[in-house]
């Protein structure tokens, strides 16, 4: 029964969702802003529970006997068309009534944040493959060593700018801390990014039969966790330290902090030996979890 659960929950991408939402929660603590509305923080677990269950469901018509995800995917095909056109539909009754509720707010938009609307929305729909390729035919998905890195800036413009942007919509309030939120953009990106590297290491052997020059691809797996991944994450570390020592953080605030980085290069030089499918969803997806908590907690021994 417990296993059904796990499978249900990561398979399922419900966990996705639930990042997304730990994410904001992490990032609105940092900024020291108001919370978004409930029906914000519900449009935004469903959205990409919804199409990272879309898109795993598309790819598991023929299921691999040597993959669970794909394996599960096929299995429970009725019950997730289901769930899909029932979160869907959900999912539009909430991106309805938001709009319905904060029509003339979100006309009256200042260009700056157009502008950063515009940005998210070319390279979430680019990457994830949302635009028509009549429109603009150029798929992110296929760029390699860049896909790890537009993952990262999708994920943090997630945490770090839609909040700001819901914010201003629903209460018309702006956020004026341009160094802080600089440095909480980029740390996010770089944890993000490291995130979807090591998931690449999942997929080294689709990626390089599609000619995908991934970092895993171009450089080896004990080349890429050595000389790209821990490096990567060293520099986070000096940097928070520098950043933390700047604004004044405590030892107990920047301790906190520190932590996901440490728990990373760790799950990054376990990564020598292959792992299953649940490791990857549960573990190296859990850090982002692991991420959120941590910077929640240290903003609690902040002071105000």
């Amino acid at each position: 029964m417990g296993n059904k659960i796990v499978r249900f929950v990561f398979f399922g991408n419900y966990f996705v969702g639930l990042l997304a939402v730990a994410l904001t929660l992490e990032a609105t603590q940092q900024l020291r802003l108001p919370y978004n509305s409930l029906n914000y923080y519900l449009l935004l677990f469903l959205a990409p529970t919804i199409y990272y269950t879309y898109a795993y469901h598309q790819i598991s018509a023929r299921p691999s006997l040597n993959n669970p995800r794909s394996q599960w995917y096929f299995k429970h095909r009725v019950f997730i068309s289901w769930s899909q056109g029932i979160l869907f539909s959900l999912c539009i009754a909430l991106a309805v009534r938001l709009l319905y509720i904060n029509y003339s707010h979100i006309l009256n938009l200042p260009l700056s944040y157009w502008l950063a609307i515009t940005v998210i929305v070319l390279a979430g729909g680019l990457y994830y493959r949302l635009l028509p390729r009549s429109f603009l035919n150029f798929d992110l998905r296929n760029t390699g060593w860049l896909k790890a890195f537009v993952i990262g800036f999708v994920w943090a413009c997630c945490a770090n700018i839609l909040p700001l942007i819901m914010l201003k919509i629903e209460t018309g309030i702006g956020y004026h801390d341009p160094l802080l939120w600089t440095w909480l953009f980029i740390k996010n990106w770089m944890f993000c990014t490291v995130n979807a590297i090591l998931f690449d290491i999942k997929d080294y052997p689709t990626d390089a039969n599609k000619h995908l020059k991934t970092f895993v691809v171009r450089f080896g797996l004990r080349r890429t966790i050595f000389y790209i991944l821990i490096p990567l994450l060293i520099i986070g570390m000096i940097s928070l330290f520098i950043f933390a020592r700047y604004k004044g953080f405590g030892p107990i605030p920047t301790a906190l902090n520190i932590l996901p980085f440490i728990l990373t290069i760790y799950i990054a030089y376990s990564m020598r030996r292959r792992k299953n499918i649940l490791y990857y969803l549960m573990v190296i997806d859990g850090l982002i979890l692991f991420k959120a908590i941590c910077g929640i907690i240290a903003m609690q021994f902040m002071p105000v």
